[in-house]
């Protein structure tokens, strides 16, 4: 059984975030063949497929990142990896498992999307429209960092058919983007969402993270209070977590700490919590653990909902994620590795899982529990599971804490679930994929 800790939770080092499964330590290189097969044969007609670009371009890596993004690369460079980008596009268009397959969702993902010029953006998506059929692309989701913006690219962003742009504010305090090496500063924050104003984007986004270097109680709330002036569809905000491969952790380990300099977990969950509160008061409704939106009805997030739902994605670029229908994927983890194998005719996957059916119902059960709500009807008609049957003893003792209520066929989240519903999803993976 997972071990829940109570009282003051000090941020360590570690992954909190359950961002898929089973987990990516289960994926590995000896089953890159399973990827490699499953390419080579006819993909469901009847599952949504996207999309993921992995853009790994930034102007300066922020101390908490652990993506992979290259702060030195030479426009040269810039120039082959999109190349390369084309290219193994191309190629998956031909493949068994596309077969002429509609994607109905894209996302350029970083790294920064943004950093690109409006030349190299124009080419690359023009690129994806002519290799597959573009009738059914239904959202196209962009991140951006505010100081890579121009008038001219913003324009140009939403003419070459962005629907969903998703700015990465993170907060607003420049000494605070400063001690966390963020490469903008809030005047380009303000310059920047004016031309995002003007361009009118179906959907707007707004990043922000809770538990930075230097956060104080004040300064959160200053940063609720401004996001909230700002208006966006939507706002999605995160907690900070130190994962190995970052600079912060290296810093720690220099000095032999093992508590990061950040907020304890408790501080963050009660500020998401009050940011949550302040942003429903202004009229938005909490539509995951992450994220409120301000009309649920148009406002839509197709990459998120669609994959937690078990859709098809295929991966673009350097370490980027893709899923065929029960067999998780990653690309070559650095850009050199990846470049050659496009150059020398290959699928540059370098590690994979295949999953039972079983692993594909946890999957799903754990990424829909990130909604805050989810009907149990599904499991039982998609994978012949009870699911309160297989976790009832679980969810009696969330219920007890006062974490998840259940209503007929209904399991909700409370708020004070919601705020900590990843570390709650380790209970329900299977017994070798848990964590202590």
């Amino acid at each position: 059984m997972v071990n829940l800790p109570n009282g003051q939770e000090d941020t360590k080092v570690g992954n909190y975030f359950v961002s898929n499964y089973p987990p990516f330590n289960c994926w590995n290189s000896q089953n890159v063949g399973l990827a490699q097969e499953r390419f080579r044969r006819s993909g469901p007609t009847d599952v949504p497929l996207g999309m993921y670009v992995h853009i790994p371009f930034c102007r300066k890596r922020c101390h908490f990142c652990y993506f992979r993004v290259y702060t030195d690369k030479k426009n040269r460079d810039i120039v082959n990896y999109l190349d390369a980008i084309k290219v193994e596009a191309s190629r998956l268009a031909e493949t068994a498992f596309i077969g002429g397959r509609k994607a109905s969702f894209l996302y350029f993902g970083g790294g920064t999307p943004s950093y690109l010029s409006h030349e190299q953006l124009n080419d690359l998506i023009s690129h994806l429209r002519k290799t597959f059929p573009w009738d059914g692309m239904e959202e196209i989701a962009f991140e951006c960092e505010p100081g890579t913006l121009t008038q001219k690219k913003v324009q140009g962003l939403r003419e070459l058919g962005i629907t969903r742009l998703s700015l990465g504010v993170e907060n607003f305090s420049d000494e605070i983007l400063q001690t966390n090496n963020r490469a903008h500063r809030s005047m380009e924050v303000y310059r920047s969402y004016d031309w995002i104003q003007a361009a009118k984007f179906p959907q707007v986004n707004v990043d922000l993270i809770a538990g930075m270097i230097g956060e104080t109680d004040e300064n959160w709330h200053q940063a609720i209070r401004k996001v909230i002036e700002l208006n966006p569809d939507a706002v999605t905000i995160y907690q900070m977590e130190i994962p190995h491969n970052t600079t912060i952790h290296k810093e720690m380990r220099q000095e032999g700490r093992d508590i990061a300099p950040v907020a304890t977990w408790n501080t963050k969950r009660r500020w998401v919590a009050e940011a949550f509160a302040a942003l429903e008061s202004a009229g938005y409704t909490v539509s995951s653990a992450y994220t409120v939106v301000k009309d649920p009805q148009r406002t839509k997030f197709l990459y998120r909902d669609s994959l937690w739902a078990g859709a098809d994605m295929l991966a673009l670029g350097v370490s980027a994620f893709g899923y065929l229908s029960g067999v998780h994927y990653q690309n070559e983890s650095h850009i050199e590795p990846y470049v050659k194998s496009i150059r020398k005719g290959y699928f540059p996957i370098w590690r994979a899982v295949g999953m039972t059916t079983e692993e594909k119902m946890i999957r799903q059960f754990v990424l829909q529990m990130k909604l805050g709500r989810l009907s149990t009807d599904i499991f039982q008609e998609k994978f012949g599971v009870d699911i309160n049957r297989r976790w009832g003893s679980i969810f009696e003792r969330y219920e007890q804490a006062g974490w998840l209520s259940r209503h007929g066929q209904t399991i909700e989240l409370t708020r004070e679930g919601l705020m900590q519903v990843d570390r709650l999803l380790f209970s329900f993976f299977l017994p070798k994929h848990q964590i202590d």
